[in-house]
């Protein structure tokens, strides 16, 4: 008997992603908080706006800058982070899908739950609600693809159709 607790799989955040996306939003708040300065609007409420917009920017950048840096991990039990925070049970998946035209983050997957589990997320790199679970974003397709893979084979075990 396997231990249960073995790590099967990684998901690394990639990190050019993380740089891109991070940057981009980072870019955003600045250049918003720039011309709230430089060329403030008449409108006492534009100005807010812009304020407001350009600072929710930069934190929102700092959010995902710091929630991607973890490592995901699969076990034969769980989808876990690497600090042991768990996204989804094994026992608890209903499927995985990760098709075209499925809705997904990018580079990554969608897990369907059978029980509710309460909300959670790390911006950039995946979020929870409800029975669905949302794994992508700044982590690499080839990683995420070989993750949903390995899940979809460990349920069709679990059925007993292999």
């Amino acid at each position: 008997m396997s231990d249960p607790d073995e790590v099967i799989e990684r998901i690394t955040p990639n990190g050019p992603r993380r740089v891109v996306a991070t940057g981009m939003l980072g870019l955003l708040g600045s250049l918003l908080l720039l011309i709230a300065v430089t060329t403030p609007p008449v409108s006492t409420a534009w100005l807010l706006f812009l304020v407001a917009i350009g600072a929710g920017a930069l934190w929102l950048s700092w959010m995902i800058w710091s929630a991607s840096a973890v490592v995901l991990e699969l076990t034969r039990e769980e989808l876990r982070e690497e600090n042991g925070r768990v996204l989804a049970r094994i026992d608890n998946i209903r499927s995985v899908d990760r098709g075209f035209f499925a809705f997904k983050p990018a580079a990554g997957f969608r897990i369907s739950l059978h029980e509710r589990r309460p909300r959670a997320t790390a911006p950039g790199l995946w979020w929870r609600r409800g029975r669905m679970v949302m794994v992508g974003g700044v982590t690499s397709g080839s990683q995420t693809k070989s993750v949903a893979d390995l899940i979809s084979v460990m349920l069709a075990e679990r059925r007993g159709d292999m």
